[in-house]
């Protein structure tokens, strides 16, 4: 029996935050041990090498966002043929991916004394960096399979491969580091868990899809061929964007502060991104069935679901943010050491840009699954410019928190109000004020909220494990009653709230039909 798009998507999110929990504990308990393996300098070579690599994947060019919008027609319509085509085209782009980011990331090697203000005492630091370069280089070869089965609504799937794999990989990191410490045998096994990720979600698209294997394959026409580069090219520019503004901070923070502070980064990031990726997974679990219902829906349903999905955001983002800045810097200090604690206000800077960034995406997803980008490309290079330039100049004058800031400055000024304005205008087709008012309302509630709480928290003293497990409580009971108690009575809570009471009863109907 088909199943609806809330089905698939309850399955999909359900999966995704179960299986990335668990590879997020495994991960957390491999850095622990990383940390306390080896010394401070390979902790900040780490960040900064991969976000080297992260600024390299510029070359990617948003392809696969871009050919997963070209394939939910084709799905839709059960139109085999068209769907064989856009793969193959897939295929022939990350090979060529593939070899940019070799070449590119070899072009490197000569500059890495300019990347690296003190240089740390690290030893084969070429062959570390060609190493993490080998891995990003496997990490396009065969993984292009796993959209055709993300569009089918089935990313559960791919969810699961990547999960086991991650997990393997942290448990045999762990022994080595334990047993040898040795960071090349380390960074051996990171290469060998990623190529068998790969290789195994593509043979399990081969059985699902097996005309993926036909060697006769039609041409896209100049038409298509035509539109998926247009969308590719306003992608390249949302890439560039996103990677100069979330994927630079430790490049600028080796080169004005140095790479300890790329270390206490490091962690920090590790934290608030590992609580990043479990967020998104409710929204990655509902991107292929947004994209279908903005294939069949009318406007004024698409309208609906968006708002009840960015309510849901705001809700969750702004109890996570408001949590971890209240234990974020106890959890460091007592995973990592005293001597990885950040200063209470860069803290709080980083906690804003997490809560900033969570109110978007309910946005970013309708607007890649609809196939927006090319509406708002142009915003994606001005945030990207704005933020490298306050950076630079707060970072010379404020160190750490200067870089921060600027990023926080970059969405404010772009992002934030630029991506919803073209959702509305050219998808929902209706006025935007209606989502600012309702922006503004739930910020000022999450700001009352945690400014109150702050005064609760710095009265509950003791053991810092018990200050910071009751800080956790106090905050996560106060938030949520709260949010309840104000929002309880709005249509987008009842949406919701509908939703999961018929999923409930779908769940129970095939329980008893089993």
């Amino acid at each position: 029996m088909q199943k609806s798009r809330t089905e698939y998507s309850a399955r999909n999110t359900t999966v995704a935050i179960i299986a990335r929990i668990s590879a997020i504990l495994m991960g957390f308990a491999a850095r622990v041990v990383f940390t306390h393996t080896l010394s401070e300098d390979y902790v900040g070579i780490n960040g900064l090498f991969t976000d080297i690599l992260s600024v390299l994947a510029l070359s990617e060019l948003g392809v696969g966002t871009a050919i997963t919008y070209a394939l939910y027609r084709p799905i839709a319509q059960g139109d085999v043929e068209k769907q064989k085509s856009l793969m193959r085209l897939y295929r022939f782009f990350y090979q060529m991916v593939a070899g940019i980011v070799l070449v590119l990331g070899l072009l490197v090697i000569p500059f890495m004394d300019i990347l690296i203000k003190d240089q740390p005492n690290v030893e084969h630091l070429t062959l570390i960096y060609l190493m993490y370069l080998a891995n990003s280089v496997c990490s396009y070869l065969w993984v292009y399979k796993r959209t055709l089965i993300d569009a089918h609504q089935l990313s559960y799937i791919g969810v699961l491969y990547q999960t086991g794999s991650w997990i393997l990989q942290n448990i045999l990191q762990m022994i080595v580091l334990l047993t040898t410490r040795n960071y090349i045998l380390y960074l051996s096994i990171l290469i060998l868990c990623t190529v068998l990720n790969n290789v195994f979600v593509s043979r399990r698209a081969d059985k699902m899809y097996p005309y993926l294997c036909d060697r006769e394959v039609a041409r896209l026409s100049k038409e298509e061929r035509s539109g998926i580069f247009q969308n590719i090219r306003a992608m390249l520019m949302h890439k560039v964007g996103n990677v100069l503004v979330n994927n630079t901070d430790n490049l600028l923070l080796s080169a004005l502060v140095g790479t300890v502070s790329v270390g206490k980064y490091s962690n920090y990031f590790l934290i608030i991104g590992s609580v990043k990726q479990v967020l998104e997974q409710m929204f990655q679990g509902i991107t292929a069935s947004v994209g279908n219902m903005g294939v069949e829906a009318s406007k004024e349903r698409i309208k609906k679901i968006f708002e009840a999905s960015f309510f849901m955001g705001q809700w969750v983002y702004g109890l996570t943010a408001i949590c971890m800045y209240h234990i974020l810097d106890l959890f460091v200090g007592l995973s990592f050491g005293e001597q990885y604690i950040f200063e209470s206000h860069i803290t709080l800077i980083l906690c804003l840009n997490f809560y900033l960034t969570g109110m978007r995406q309910a946005t970013i997803v309708f607007r890649d699954s609809m196939g927006l980008f090319r509406y708002d490309r142009y915003k994606a290079i001005a945030e990207a410019v704005i933020n490298l330039v306050v950076s630079l100049v707060l970072g010379g004058l404020w160190g750490t928190a200067g870089v921060f800031l600027g990023t926080m400055v970059s969405t404010v000024t772009t992002s934030l109000w630029v991506e919803p304005y073209m959702l509305y205008k050219h998808r929902l087709q209706t006025s935007s004020m209606p989502y600012f008012g309702k922006y503004i309302l739930y910020a000022s509630v999450t700001f009352l909220l945690w400014y109150g709480e702050s005064f609760l928290c710095g009265c509950i003293t003791g053991r810092l494990w018990t200050v910071c497990i009751l800080r956790g409580i106090v905050c996560f009971v106060v938030t949520n009653l709260a949010y309840l108690a104000l929002y309880h009575r709005t249509r987008e809570f009842g949406l919701l709230w509908k939703k999961a009471v018929q999923l409930a009863q779908k769940y129970r109907e095939n329980r008893m039909r089993e």
